[in-house]
């Protein structure tokens, strides 16, 4: 299954374009490496996506076939980590 696909049928993302974009900018790692759209993905890869200020690192535990209800999303991964990424820090040049 493609990655984009994957990301919008798990809720992990809203959109589809939205989890291509996010792709595409790079904030989408599979395995470690940045992924392209496309990649397939694989029960066992982990999924790690930065999005705003949060990191989400996820485990895929199944494909779907066809689409799901929002409520057996959840069942498609399980999470590994969740961080929050730092804001600059303000710094006074008084």
């Amino acid at each position: 299954m493609r990655l984009d696909k994957f990301l919008q049928l798990s809720r992990l993302v809203k959109r589809r374009v939205s989890a291509r974009e996010a792709c595409r900018g790079g904030r989408v790692q599979v395995n470690g490496r940045i992924a392209r759209p496309g990649r397939e993905v694989k029960v066992g890869d982990e999924i790690t996506l930065i999005w705003g200020r949060k990191a989400l690192t996820v485990k895929v535990l199944a494909l779907p076939e066809r689409s799901i209800p929002a409520s057996q999303a959840k069942t498609l991964y399980s999470i590994i980590g969740e961080e929050s990424i730092p804001s600059p820090e303000y710094q006074d040049f008084s």
